[in-house]
């Protein structure tokens, strides 16, 4: 195998595997945050502040491991 190719064989499952993560985090802080809201509508304000902070961290880890990939496929 080329390095070439292992190179982006491992930028592909750097950015596969770290998407995955993020992307079930933010739908289990959605889901949190709707049966927050349902229970209780009046505190709707600041579960939403909060839910938006935690997106914005989980994100970020989507974000890292998009930097590494690009790393891996080029430096």
């Amino acid at each position: 195998m080329d390095l070439d190719v292992a190179r982006q064989f491992a930028a592909a499952i750097a950015i596969g595997v770290g998407a995955v993560g993020p992307g079930l985090g933010i739908g289990f802080i959605g889901r949190g945050a709707m049966e927050a809201i349902g229970r209780n509508p009046e505190a709707s304000g600041k579960i939403q502040t909060s839910m938006i902070l935690a997106i914005a961290f989980t994100d970020a880890i989507a974000i890292f491991a998009l930097v590494v990939a690009l790393i891996i496929r080029f430096v």
